[in-house]
């Protein structure tokens, strides 16, 4: 940085400026953690020789932020992965069901916003369709923050509810999947090159309810890259312009969602997770009746309380994930 030619190239000055403030971040929190921990050991000793109640309950509330804070930090050192830093793209699809599985597809959405949230992500909602009578029939939005896609790489894959259906009268029990793709977006300094004769562009009226997902112009695009047969769609912008922008940066980063999966060394694994959307292939099951129980099938954490997860709270689900990753 402090080369006199640093600003010469603006986005790539920019983009290493950001990446030393993470690093800075991850190593001051780590050096905060370590003289709390030193703190700590000394009042302790002192406890020990004279135990003093206001003191013991002063540094039992310091050391509940503490963990909080190494929980953050954890969480931070375990995102290594070269992409992780980016925003993310989610898409959610519901499987075979009709609208009870589009519901279900509802549920999600909601879920992860709600988690966006809480940690303060941006949520910008790309397209959605809506459902037959309820829920959705598809959805793309992207969380936009430091890490997002990190955070939320470990969703990707078949997610199952098992619930007694509003949508049926009889009271039954349905089982319901959908499954979650997710993505980084891609950043300007990755290039990828397409070439534009292998391209289909449609644009056309917003399609479904509008309100508070899409706007109702004549502004939609949907772009299909001919030989992969990778088709996306755009109708969240106000002009047309804007959407076939958006439309062209989720074509790139489908196309090089197979390059980060490779060099990751998981893409044969995680096509077997994404091959159907039934059962026998989810990662995660969201169980309401005859018991509440989330149980993730990859690393075997669980959460009773079904309400705080569809609320957002998946933050343990994320953290056991990662942790699995650890080679």
């Amino acid at each position: 940085m402090m080369n006199e030619n640093f600003w010469n190239d603006q986005k790539k000055a920019q983009g290493i400026i950001s990446s030393n403030n993470r690093l800075k971040d991850i190593v001051e929190t780590y050096e905060s953690l370590v003289s709390h921990m030193k703190e700590y050991l000394e009042v302790l000793d002192e406890l020990k020789g004279n135990f003093d109640q206001e003191m013991y309950d002063l540094i039992e509330s310091e050391a509940l932020d503490t963990i909080s804070l190494y929980n953050e930090f954890e969480t931070k050192v375990l995102l290594s992965n070269e992409y992780d830093v980016y925003s993310a793209i989610v898409e959610i699809h519901p499987g075979a069901g009709g609208t009870e599985s589009q519901d279900w597809a509802n549920m999600l959405y909601r879920m992860y916003t709600r988690w966006a949230n809480r940690h303060n992500y941006q949520v910008n909602v790309v397209d959605y369709q809506d459902g037959d009578e309820a829920g959705l029939k598809s959805v793309t939005f992207e969380v936009i923050g430091d890490y997002a896609y990190g955070l939320l790489v470990g969703e990707k894959g078949v997610h199952r509810l098992v619930r007694i259906s509003p949508f049926d009268s009889s009271g039954r029990r349905h089982t319901s999947f959908s499954s979650v793709e997710v993505m980084p977006k891609l950043e300007d300094d990755i290039q990828v090159e397409i070439d534009p004769s292998e391209l289909t562009i449609d644009t056309h009226r917003s399609s479904g309810a509008g309100g508070q997902h899409v706007n109702k112009t004549d502004s939609a695009v949907r772009i299909t890259h001919i030989p992969t047969g990778i088709s996306v769609h755009v109708q969240n912008e106000r002009s047309q312009m804007q959407n076939r922008e958006q439309a062209m940066n989720l074509i790139k980063s489908k196309l090089y969602q197979p390059k980060i999966e490779e060099q990751q060394a998981k893409i044969a694994n995680i096509k077997g997770e994404q091959k159907q959307i039934e059962w026998g292939s989810q990662i995660r099951s969201y169980v309401f009746m005859p018991y509440t129980l989330v149980k993730d099938n990859r690393t075997n954490y669980e959460q009773g309380n079904i309400e705080a997860v569809m609320d957002g709270d998946i933050d343990g689900f994320i953290q056991a994930y990662l942790k699995s990753q650890i080679k």
